[in-house]
């Protein structure tokens, strides 16, 4: 997950154009292209990530010894995002980063740093025919692909099935598919004193934390809309202020509380719902006996109507990279159905594939708790792929603390400003 504020990247971004005439030359992208030999992926510190990407480097040098492959971690630091951008600058990057976030791409695109991928012959047709109608969100600007779509984890309800029944509720058919029910639920929950807090997200102002309140939320309620089309912000608008509204009666009732928990409050039974995708399933395992709902729309819409965000990663080829023949061979690779099947069942994380509970119907088959979030991974909208991305968030996030979380600024006229900046911004871009 993204830890970073909007000005700690904007920073690295200014350093970016001072020191170019610094940095490292790259090579020559034509002879780079055709040019195979030994290259470097970096994975997430993800312990399940990371155990997949060790065994499917061993299985790729096993079968390519000329052309072998050195696997680490991402270099530390603030954030993943903050340590990519840093090495793009000084030349250092690896090939591959199996944990692009699509919100950094039109950043890392500034920076120069990112190969695109439909340069290559079978570029496009490989990521569309993987991917299928969800291709098209990871498009950038000028109508190229540099990432390509790798792994979904979209956001849905998890609940705590023990302390729905401490509080009185059915845990196997919890009323959580209006606003009124889900307020109705929250409100019991919490007044019986079974839990803490009926959730408990993130309050705090960083930009990325918008995509575990309000983007789900926006997504179910809009039908599917993206934060920003068309080079228009679609937040300022009924679904938008529906989804704001909500939102503010759960912090006006305290039914989440205003302070940033230092854990998670699901796993240390704290509150007894959580936003989250099947990442977090690894975690919860164990600990809480859980189900799980698609996110809440003003009118109960089944779960086959229902959107929300995809919480995806990327995997980015980098343009320090001097053997792009191999990395675009080790990005197939790692993406074939043979490697998506193990990641899967590694990471419980939904490759980005065009009907992915059909593509692993045995896996989902022994494993059927998993299955709606496969069903909800073919109905995810993607962070808009536009330049100013982050700053156009930041801009989001601090209109929705000041107002949903704080009460301090009607959330009907904090979004019409998060509009109008929002505009500013996509026009200086």
């Amino acid at each position: 997950m993204l830890r970073r504020t909007a000005s700690a990247l904007a920073a690295v971004l200014a350093l970016a154009t001072v020191a170019t005439a610094c940095a490292r030359s790259g090579p020559d992208p034509a002879t780079a292209a055709r040019s195979r030999g030994p290259i470097t992926v970096w994975l997430s510190n993800n312990a399940q990530e990371a155990e997949w990407g060790r065994q499917m480097v061993a299985d790729w040098n096993r079968l390519h010894p000329d052309q072998r492959v050195t696997a680490q971690n991402i270099p530390a630091g603030k954030t993943s995002e903050e340590a990519i951008s840093a090495s793009i600058i000084a030349g250092t990057s690896a090939c591959l980063v199996f944990n692009t976030s699509p919100a950094s791409v039109p950043q890392f695109q500034k920076q120069a740093g990112l190969v695109p991928l439909s340069d290559f012959p079978d570029g496009e047709q490989y990521i569309e025919s993987r991917s299928g109608g969800l291709a098209g969100q990871y498009r950038s600007e000028d109508g190229k692909y540099y990432q390509l779509p790798w792994k979904s984890n979209p956001v849905m309800i998890l609940y705590n099935k023990k302390l729905f029944a401490k509080a009185g509720l059915d845990p196997e058919r919890p009323r959580l598919a209006t606003y009124g029910q889900f307020l109705d639920t929250a409100r019991k929950l919490v007044r019986s004193g079974a839990t803490e807090a009926a959730l408990w997200p993130a309050p705090s102002s960083e930009f990325f934390q918008s995509w575990f309140d309000f983007y789900p939320a926006f997504a179910a309620q809009s039908g599917g809309r993206s934060l920003v089309e068309d080079g228009k912000p679609q937040f300022d608008s009924p679904a938008g202020r529906q989804v704001a509204d909500f939102w503010s009666t759960i912090y006006r009732e305290k039914l989440a509380p205003k302070e940033l928990y230092p854990g998670d409050a699901l796993a240390d039974g704290k509150a007894a719902m959580a936003t989250v995708g099947p990442w977090a399933v690894a975690a919860y395992k164990d600990r809480v006996d859980w189900g799980v709902v698609p996110v809440p729309t003003s009118d109960g819409r089944p779960a086959s109507r229902i959107h929300t965000f995809s919480d995806q990663k990327s995997v980015g080829m980098f343009s320090a990279c001097e053997n792009r023949a191999t990395a675009w061979d080790v990005m197939k690779f790692a993406t074939s159905k043979r490697e998506d099947g193990r990641f899967l069942a590694t990471t419980g994380q939904m490759p980005v594939r065009d009907d992915v509970e059909r593509e692993f119907a045995n896996w989902f088959a022994k494993n059927p708790a998993y299955r709606p979030f496969a069903d909800q991974a073919g109905r995810v909208v993607e962070v808009p792929n536009v330049a100013g991305s982050i700053d156009v968030w930041q801009t989001f996030r601090d209109a929705w603390t000041r107002s949903v979380v704080f009460g301090r600024q009607s959330p009907a006229s904090a979004l019409r400003e998060a509009a109008a900046g929002t505009r500013t911004i996509l026009g200086e871009y």
